[in-house]
């Protein structure tokens, strides 16, 4: 069994970030959970739960964050590199939830309608969006890279479009006296939060449950394998996520000669600079063979 690993630049989120993000929303959920309870606002309420469940996806965030640092050992020789791909599953699961609770309270909410002390939720909403916003900015650029810090901006960017959503309700109800309001702009919300909340759901479990990547063919793969000088019949592959930055694969090589290791070796460093280069896989594994009865099949149930 050859091994090679193609060394990546790895982005480097920031921690920090995190952290800000976490006081701020600690901050405005506190503040909008007094004024929907004063002000009679689901919406504002709904608001202050969706921040609630962001400051804690931003803290099992920044957890997984610290854990996939840690280096591999004996008991754990991938080390925690997964532990973001379980925060992401998590906080997206979370987002799911919060939505459905949100969709019954405004369900409630039109069943037994009331007044709403509208000033104190624009002014709340308002700030709702600069905290929202000013987090939002501070991830945006770790959500570029990481799933990770994806599923913690996402939680933050749809907080702010719900902040806005509740803004303008609180507008409606106090120039035309639509309360109603408050419950429909309960709903959306919680619809874009469920939209959302199952895109990320489904990154995330396919990546855990080791699925092939979506932009990765493995017939494509066979057939540019088959194409490198001295390498004989790809098959029994495997190819995986083991993080967000990660993309493994191992396979048998049914190599056309009694090769040498030295020429073996030779072979491999060029099928491995043509995945990386062609398909971004960054580790490979392959067992060489000659004349070795087994299944030849690409995929082969073990």
């Amino acid at each position: 069994m050859n091994h090679n690993h193609v060394h990546i630049e790895k982005h480097e989120v920031k921690a920090k970030n995190l952290v800000y993000s976490i006081l701020l929303n600690l901050l405005i959920t506190i503040a909008q959970v007094v004024g929907g309870i004063v002000s009679g606002s689901l919406a504002l309420i709904s608001d202050a739960l969706h921040n609630f469940s962001d400051v804690l996806s931003l803290v099992f965030s920044l957890i997984a964050n610290k854990l996939s640092r840690r280096k591999a050992s004996i008991d754990q020789t991938f080390g925690l590199k997964r532990a973001e791909l379980i925060a992401a599953f998590v906080n997206a699961a979370t987002l799911i939830i919060v939505a459905f609770i949100l969709i019954y309270g405004a369900i409630e909410r039109f069943i037994h309608p009331h007044d709403i002390k509208s000033n104190l939720v624009i002014w709340l909403a308002a700030l709702g969006i600069a905290v929202n916003g000013f987090s939002v900015i501070l991830l945006k650029k770790d959500a570029n890279h990481n799933l990770n810090m994806k599923s913690a901006y996402l939680h933050l960017l749809t907080d702010m479009m719900a902040s806005i959503a509740v803004l303008v309700g609180g507008l409606l109800m106090k120039f035309f006296g639509w309360f109603w309001v408050d419950s429909v702009m309960t709903i959306l919300i919680a619809i874009y939060l469920i939209v959302v909340g199952i895109d990320l759901l489904l990154k995330s479990t396919k990546m855990l449950m080791l699925f092939t990547p979506a932009h990765i063919d493995i017939k494509e793969i066979v057939r540019a394998v088959h194409k490198v000088s001295g390498a004989g019949k790809l098959h029994h592959i495997h190819v995986w996520h083991l993080n967000e930055e990660e993309i493994h694969l191992e396979a048998h090589l049914d190599c056309p000669e009694d090769f040498t290791l030295t020429q073996f070796d030779e072979v491999l460093n060029r099928i491995e600079l043509l995945l990386f280069e062609n398909f971004g896989i960054n580790h490979t594994t392959i067992q060489p063979e000659f004349k070795k009865e087994d299944p030849k099949d690409f995929i082969v149930q073990d």
